[in-house]
């Protein structure tokens, strides 16, 4: 699954990692894009401490035995942390979806965690540029949000996966898949149970009028074939 920041990514990985025949991942190239790039993130020096950094370490291990020995493994990865150089390959073996949400939404959102972004901080030319190159589907994080269990089942159908109805719930808290990064970004979704529902009318970000006009096009070229 592959998904800008704040979109909904990590209450997806919850959903399928509640199923009993799947084991998940956390943004396993996060580490080597902080360490290759020198990116000021909040929680660096923590998240470099406790992740991999080699990204072709990483990347061998996205191809290896499944964790647990799950029949399936739900890869929740970031367009933007694939810095040119790092291993890209295993992905041709794997079921691609690309997870979008509309860039109003994401800008005011990850402006709410960070004072500064730039459209590359929030991935939308790295992420047109990927299913580009890896194909596959794309979901709209809004869809799922109205009606999750019709979503769910369509891109289950989609993929060839039975739907499970323990997509549509999980505990309050952090899991134990969380990425040492979740107690500065996961605070709402630690909160859920299951998905929120329709979100209501779009944010004011005016101050970001430049990024949303430069964001909307990757957006909406990638909308047009969504399921």
């Amino acid at each position: 699954m592959w998904s800008g920041p704040r979109n909904l990514s990590t209450a997806m990985m919850y959903a399928f990692g509640n199923r009993a025949d799947f084991a998940v991942w956390d943004e396993p190239f996060y580490a080597p894009y902080l360490a290759a790039t020198g990116a000021d993130h909040p929680m660096r020096d923590a998240v470099l401490a406790a992740h991999e950094t080699d990204p072709q370490v990483v990347g061998r291990c996205c191809i290896d035995s499944i964790p647990a020995q799950k029949p399936h493994f739900y890869m929740k990865h970031m367009p933007h942390h694939m810095v040119d150089g790092f291993p890209l390959d295993w992905a041709r073996d794997c079921v691609n979806i690309h997870l979008i949400r509309h860039p109003t939404r994401v800008i005011a959102s990850y402006g709410a965690k960070r004072d500064r972004m730039t459209l590359e901080d929030i991935g939308f030319p790295q992420q047109a540029a990927l299913y580009a190159r890896l194909g596959g589907l794309v979901v709209d994080s809004a869809d799922i949000r109205i009606d999750p269990e019709k979503m769910l089942k369509k891109l289950c159908n989609a993929i060839g996966l039975d739907f499970d109805p323990a997509m549509l719930s999980w505990p309050a808290g952090p899991r134990q898949e969380d990425g040492v990064w979740a107690a500065h970004w996961y605070g709402a979704v630690h909160q859920s149970t299951g998905f929120a529902g329709a979100e209501g009318p779009l944010p004011d970000v005016a101050e970001h009028q430049e990024l949303l006009d430069r964001a909307m096009p990757y957006y909406t070229g990638m909308a047009a074939g969504k399921l």
